[in-house]
C-alpha cells in the first residue's frame, strides 16, 4: 500500500465536493438548505480522509518496522527486473523475452488459478541461477535475504537417496511457509541431482485451485533449474551456427519437444499427474566468446576496475571452447569468469 494524500478515494471525494459547488441550485430555501447540508457532509468526509491518510501511513510504517510480514517486504518491481535482464544477461534472448513477461502477467492477476512454475534448462554458466536470483531480488525489498525466498540444492539439502521418505516432509514444510506468506518464492537448483521420488510430493501444490485451510497456495512462484536437455539445446545451437543462422533466430518451439520429455523423466516420477501443472520451460543457449568477454567486462566494472581490455582478452582466451574444430561455445559459460579475473588482477 502506497501512502499519499492524493489517493483515488481522496480525489473522488474532492471531485464530488466541486460538483456540488458548481451546480446551479433552484431558488428554493429547502433545497438550498439540503444542498448546504450535503456540502458540509462531503467536506467533513474529505477532511477526515485528509487527516486519516497520513496517520494510517504512519501506523503502517510502524507496523512494518516491527512486524515480520511478507506484505510489508513484498515490493515487486517489474520495470527494474526488465532493465536488470537487459543490462546484465548476455546471449539469452529467450529468457530475457519470457521471464519478465511471465512474472508480470502472473503478478497482475490478483487471483491466479495456479502458481507460476518456471523451469530453466541449459548448460552450466548460461545464467540460469543468475536470472532466478534477479526475479527474487525484484520481488522483495530485502532481495535474496528475504525469509520468504527459499532456495534448495539437492547435494546440500537432500544428499542421500536413502532418506527420501524423510525428505518427503518437504511438502508440509512448503505448506507451512505458504501459510505464513502466500507470495513465497521457491527455487530448486540442480534438479538433475534431485533424488527420485522426492520432488513429486509438490505436484498437488503446483496444480490449479489448491486451497487448504483457507490458505491460497496459488500465488507462489516455483523455479526449477537444471542442466537437463543441454545436449538438445547445444545441438540446435551448433546446427544453427554452422548453417549461418543468427543466434536470435532460435525459438522455443525448436527445443520444446526434447526438453519436455527429459524434464518429466528427471523430475516428477508421476508423469500422469503433471498434466494439470502449467510449466513455462525456458532454454538457456550456450554462450560464445563475445558473451564471455561481456561477462568479464561487467565483473570488472562491478569491482571498480576500468579500462582493462587486456584482462578481458586474457580471460576470454583462457576459456575452453567447443567443438574442438571451430571453438564456438564456452563450455563453462561465464561461471569461471570471476576466478579467471582474480588471476589477472
Amino acid at each position: 500500500m502506497h501512502c499519499g494524500y492524493c489517493s483515488p478515494l481522496w480525489l473522488n471525494a474532492w471531485y464530488l465536493l466541486s460538483l456540488h459547488t458548481e451546480c446551479k441550485t433552484p431558488n428554493v430555501a429547502v433545497v438550498r438548505g439540503s444542498l448546504s447540508a450535503n456540502n458540509m457532509i462531503t467536506f467533513l468526509f474529505v477532511l477526515i480522509l485528509f487527516v486519516a491518510s497520513p496517520v494510517m501511513c504512519v501506523f503502517q510504517r510502524l507496523y512494518c518496522s516491527i512486524a515480520d510480514n511478507c506484505d510489508c517486504d513484498f515490493k515487486a518491481n517489474i520495470r527494474d527486473l526488465e532493465w536488470d535482464l537487459f543490462k546484465n544477461v548476455f546471449g539469452q534472448h529467450l529468457a530475457q523475452e519470457v521471464v519478465s513477461e511471465e512474472v508480470s502477467r502472473f503478478l497482475q492477476n490478483k487471483s491466479p488459478d495456479r502458481p507460476l512454475v518456471l523451469s530453466f534448462h541449459g548448460s552450466s554458466g548460461t545464467g540460469k541461477t543468475l536470472i532466478s536470483s534477479m526475479v527474487a531480488n525484484h520481488l522483495y525489498g530485502s532481495a535474496m535475504s528475504s525469509p520468504y525466498i527459499h532456495q534448495f540444492i539437492p547435494t546440500l539439502h537432500f544428499p542421500s537417496a536413502q532418506h527420501v521418505p524423510h525428505y518427503r516432509e518437504l511438502k508440509k514444510w512448503v505448506q507451512g511457509n505458504l501459510t505464513q506468506c502466500a507470495r513465497s518464492v521457491f527455487i530448486f537448483d540442480e534438479m538433475e541431482k534431485m533424488p527420485l521420488g522426492l520432488i513429486d510430493v509438490l505436484e498437488p501444490l503446483l496444480g490449479p485451485s489448491y486451497v487448504v485451510f483457507s490458505t491460497n497456495y496459488r500465488k507462489a512462484i516455483y523455479i526449477f533449474i537444471s542442466t537437463t536437455g543441454e545436449e538438445v539445446i547445444n545441438k540446435v545451437t551448433l546446427e544453427n551456427r554452422q548453417s549461418g543462422g543468427e543466434r536470435e533466430d532460435i525459438n522455443l518451439l525448436e527445443l520444446e519437444d526434447g526438453i519436455s520429455t527429459l524434464w518429466n523423466i528427471f523430475t516428477f516420477t508421476h508423469v500422469s499427474g503433471i498434466t494439470l501443472v502449467s510449466i513455462k520451460k525456458l532454454k538457456y543457449i550456450i554462450r560464445i566468446r563475445c558473451h564471455v568477454a561481456r561477462c568479464t567486462h561487467l565483473q570488472l566494472l562491478q569491482r571498480g576496475v576500468f579500462n582493462r581490455r587486456d584482462v578481458v582478452d586474457a580471460v576470454a582466451a583462457e576459456m575452453i571452447y567447443s567443438p574442438v574444430q571451430g571453438r564456438f561455445f564456452s563450455t563453462t559459460g561465464c561461471k569461471a569468469v570471476p576466478a579467471k579475473i582474480n588471476l589477472h588482477l
